[in-house]
């Protein structure tokens, strides 16, 4: 970026949205500047809308682009351009803020033009805050896992989905994991969706023990993937579809077919930038089109859940910055335990 850069305007959804600096470089990696990023969402504005338009965001803010040091910001600041959709939402511990809502293209390049590289998306719409209306089944690779054991791992989430009469929709998360969602019907919270997901990770942890694991300590996981169930719980917010990791190279949490996973063995997050998206949509539209038309139902994974809960299982451990919830177990390390008196 040349010093004095001058700004422009940008024209998305009817509206200017003033854009500063629109030269600086973001990714080092292609060179791709602040209005690259704002042209590509913009490319992708329909699927990326489908996906989390009308949902409150948490902002990724990464001031000096992708390679510098980055904050998360919850609340929008008060200079914000009067045409500005917000929503207020709560924080695990009580905490309200005034969050952006991505209602349209021009709050995602708003948002941009603060430096923001990193969209993280509630699982509930703004008008309906109490509704979690996605289960998100994240496929986290712990330390020796690969990308090739995240892979297999989201072909057994898939099959066991299948088994459930559900259809799970793949996405690369930007880096190196898989995200499954489902759009639900508008029935269930958190706390509801969070059940359902701690069911799907000890049914598939049964299934494929070599494999997964819903362990939620370090310790006891060992080289397998993790399935985060507690990316369900209230007021968790999971990176966003179609949204740019902060990466030298522009990676993009990409949805996809399974068709791809299973004949494509090359297949990697990496290969999915911002140009290659952006190609991508313009060729073959969404892949996620489909999950849209059809909401569905965790009452089988509800009912699983139940079935555990009366074979003597507790809750699966909740995050530390939660209230203790009830039926959860200690919230320490099984290496640090407190061990019975001999």
């Amino acid at each position: 970026m040349a010093k004095g850069d001058p700004g422009t305007i940008v024209v998305l959804d009817g509206r200017e949205v003033p854009i500063s600096s629109p030269g600086k470089v973001f990714f080092a990696e292609h060179g791709a500047t602040k209005l690259d990023l704002i042209r590509f969402y913009e490319a992708v504005g329909g699927p990326l809308l489908a996906a989390m338009g009308g949902r409150p965001v948490l902002l990724q803010r990464f001031p000096d682009g992708a390679g510098g040091s980055s904050f998360f910001q919850k609340r929008v600041p008060a200079s914000k351009p009067s045409w500005l959709k917000t929503a207020d939402v709560s924080t695990p511990n009580g905490t309200i803020s005034n969050a952006l809502v991505a209602a349209d293209v021009a709050h995602i390049a708003w948002a941009v033009n603060i430096g923001c590289l990193g969209f993280h998306v509630w699982p509930a719409r703004a008008d309906r805050p109490d509704i979690a209306d996605e289960l998100r089944i994240d496929l986290d690779p712990t330390p020796g896992v690969d990308f090739a054991m995240v892979r297999a791992a989201a072909l057994l989430v898939r099959d066991l989905f299948a088994d459930l009469g559900m259809t799970g929709w793949p996405k690369t998360t930007g880096n190196r994991g898989i995200h499954i969602y489902v759009r639900l019907e508008p029935r269930w919270d958190s706390y509801q969706v969070r059940a359902a997901a701690v069911a799907f990770a000890r049914e598939l942890e049964r299934r494929h023990p070599d494999l997964v694991t819903a362990a939620w300590w370090k310790e006891e996981r060992g080289r397998r993937v993790f399935v985060d169930f507690n990316q369900n719980a209230p007021h968790k917010t999971v990176f966003g579809a179609w949204c740019v990791r902060a990466r030298p190279g522009a990676q993009v949490s990409t949805p996809f077919s399974w068709d791809e996973l299973d004949a494509d063995a090359s297949f990697h997050p990496d290969r999915f930038t911002i140009p290659v998206v952006a190609e991508r949509v313009a060729a073959g539209g969404d892949p996620w089109s489909g999950m849209y038309e059809r909401p569905q139902s965790i009452e089988p994974l509800l009912a699983m859940y139940e079935q555990d809960m009366a074979a003597g299982l507790m809750d699966a451990p909740w995050p530390p910055v939660y209230p203790k919830q009830p039926n959860e177990p200690p919230r320490v390390a099984p290496s640090r335990a407190r061990k019975p008196a001999e």
